[in-house]
């Protein structure tokens, strides 16, 4: 199955949880739902942005899914280096996964790891990996935030104590957020809550 089928979103119609899972599941709901009710538009969204995810539902399920399972068109630094073609693969280690990507860097960054063991790109690796390490998670508690306030923005942005809201959010401070929102619907409520850091949203 296709990746983009398998990330989690999560759709609404007004302040009413439809369905969440899947992006494949959640398709085929949002197009049952479409073709069955004329009240209340949908909104669906990915769960690890908190955008909203616009969907084709043109055709039946299958026709939809295929769309879905079509591979994204290429992003600039996405691809090979310079536009150059794939060099055909000979003998040798695998990719393991590699992605070339252009990467920008002052002469003196690139003298430095044109010297370092195993070349540029395996001590960039290992740079990365330590910065990951050093972390201590808070790319992950930043993206959390970041979803959440999205998601609230769509949903809830015009009811009273949103601008509260968002100040617990980002101060971390759940216990206020969840005082904030507690007279919201239930659903915009919780599933904001499962999206904020210290709920069990998909971003690991």
């Amino acid at each position: 199955m296709s990746d983009a089928l398998l990330k989690p979103c999560a759709a609404f119609v007004g302040d009413r949880l439809l369905s969440a899972g899947p992006l494949g599941k959640v398709a085929v709901a949002v197009h049952r739902h479409a073709g069955e009710a004329a009240d209340g538009a949908v909104l669906v969204f990915d769960d690890a942005t908190g955008r909203v995810v616009d969907l084709d539902l043109r055709g039946g399920e299958a026709d939809i899914l295929a769309r879905l399972s079509e591979p994204a068109a290429p992003v600039a630094g996405d691809g090979p280096v310079n536009g150059a073609p794939d060099a055909p693969r000979g003998r040798g280690r695998p990719r393991l996964g590699v992605v070339a990507r252009e990467v920008t860097l002052l002469p003196r960054h690139w003298d430095w790891l044109a010297a370092q063991p195993g070349g540029a790109s395996v001590a960039l690796r290992k740079l990365v990996e330590e910065a990951s390490r050093r972390d201590g998670g808070q790319t992950r508690t930043r993206e959390r935030r970041e979803a959440a306030y999205r998601f609230l923005s769509a949903m809830a942005g015009d009811r009273p104590g949103f601008e509260e809201a968002s100040r617990a959010l980002f101060a971390g401070d759940r216990a206020g957020l969840e005082r904030r929102m507690a007279g919201w619907p239930a659903d915009v409520r919780d599933h904001a809550l499962r999206l904020a850091p210290g709920g069990d949203g998909p971003i690991e």
